[in-house]
């Protein structure tokens, strides 16, 4: 890791490699039947690595019997990799599961090569995808807690200097200074981070509560990584949202207005994209974020029903949605590309196993009227319009009326307000006695 004092940056390693770097892929499994999964684990982590622009040269699975606290790997199988290695010409190992520190700096003295982990790949990705302040601040804030553990590695070139005293006492290398000076600067940075960041939520907070007093419905498209959502809001609102066929081709939310056919107004929220694994860290630093998810009325997951890993796709994203206790909030699976669908037996798994399915494709339109008929029905359900007559004295209600639901008419008839409102079922209860015919 670099730190850039001037530019106030945090940077891994991984950023400083030259993108035609030759990559060995890493996975491991413990039995038999879960070896095709670390087959397709690993060609996500391809995916992973092409999108920062290494080659991968090879995708070795290992199996493993007990993890090796030194290396990880036993030591017959670490051997086996450094021959490969160095026949080869590799210059970068990847492994598709977090490696502890101590493991990493042992592993790259015996293969003299750099080695990181599945979690440092998906922030150098994040890192060159990051395009609003934001979006950057949250992944360097993600960047340096990952490396922070990690200081020690940086200055094991420095050796430990014993003193001259009478007692021949020791006193800290040159390295151990220099990693307690990085430490606290990293804290300093990272605090620094977590302002700014606090600081823009803060900010996204306000215009959320002015969002809130418009009343208009909110859907947010949320799912696993290239399942299509960019295409999907561009397709439904012409966002011109970047589309790339590349994992986390973008990281920043986007918000656009469209009118239903019945001229009802709702929001489209873009979500950054969802994976397996989704490193910790990035859920944190993403937080802020990933709360337009928590704060929307509606959910469009959309998945991607073409990919072979469409099932572990869906189920990864749904493990995040409960990580954000946003499982709660209605959704509509959405089940997308199926213009590219060979086999539609799959199709029969989501609609036994998942609620309100509509199959579309978002590229070529199919499907959309199904779509937007959805949007339509879960606003139907969900509230109600009502003609009210309300005395004045009962402004009170009034004003939460106005506030929660979206007003059609309004009028006043002598010391009555006459209302005719959509509102939340919830409310119902609340102004009965209100109702006229």
């Amino acid at each position: 890791m670099v730190i850039d004092e001037s530019q106030n940056l945090i940077t891994p390693r991984l950023l400083d490699l030259d993108t035609d770097t030759k990559a060995l892929l890493i996975g491991t499994y413990t039995s038999g039947k879960d070896k095709h999964i670390c087959f397709e684990h690993l060609d996500e982590l391809e995916r992973l690595a092409d999108t920062y622009g290494l080659k991968t040269f090879h995708k070795l699975s290992c199996p493993i019997k007990k993890v090796e606290s030194a290396t990880y790997l036993g030591s017959g199988k670490v051997e086996e990799i450094k021959t490969y290695i160095n026949e080869n010409d590799i210059d970068i190992v990847i492994f598709d599961i977090d490696i502890a520190p101590h493991q990493q700096r042992n592993l790259e003295k015996i293969f003299q090569k750099t080695v990181i982990d599945r979690t440092e790949l998906i922030l150098g990705v994040f890192a060159i995808h990051a395009r609003t302040k934001e979006a950057k601040l949250q992944v360097k804030l993600a960047q340096a807690k990952y490396e922070f553990p990690r200081l020690k590695r940086m200055w094991t070139h420095l050796s430990r200097q014993r003193t001259g005293g009478a007692k021949g006492g020791f006193l800290k290398g040159e390295g151990e200074k220099q990693i307690e000076i990085d430490k606290q600067i990293l804290k300093t940075k990272i605090s620094a981070l977590e302002k700014q960041i606090d600081d823009l939520k803060k900010h996204r907070d306000i215009l959320r509560k002015k969002r809130a007093k418009t009343s208009i419905p909110t859907f947010a498209i949320v799912g696993y990584t290239n399942a299509g959502k960019s295409t999907l809001m561009n397709a439904l609102t012409d966002a011109k949202v970047l589309v790339e066929d590349k994992l986390f081709a973008t990281l920043d939310t986007t918000t656009r207005k469209y009118v239903l056919p019945n001229s009802q107004e709702i929001l489209l929220v873009d979500t950054v994209g969802f994976i397996r694994k989704l490193p910790h860290n990035l859920i944190a630093a993403f937080k802020s974020t990933l709360e337009e998810v928590i704060y929307s009325d509606f959910l469009i997951h959309l998945i991607d029903v073409s990919s072979p890993s469409c099932i572990d796709e869906a189920k990864a994203s749904l493990e995040v949605l409960k990580e954000l206790n946003a499982l709660e909030i209605p959704v509509i699976t959405c089940l997308n590309k199926i213009d590219l669908l060979k086999d539609r037996s799959i199709l029969n798994y989501f609609r036994i196993n998942f609620k309100k399915t509509v199959e579309i494709s978002a590229l070529t339109k199919q499907g959309f009227d199904d779509l937007i008929n959805k949007f339509v029905q879960e606003i139907s359900d969900m509230r109600k319009i009502v003609k009210l007559k309300i005395p004045q004295s009962y402004y009170k209600i009034v004003s939460e009326l106005i506030k929660e639901g979206r007003v059609i008419s309004l009028d006043y008839e002598e010391n009555d307000v006459l209302l005719e409102i959509e509102i939340p079922k919830t409310l119902l209860r609340k102004v009965s006695d209100f109702q006229i015919s």
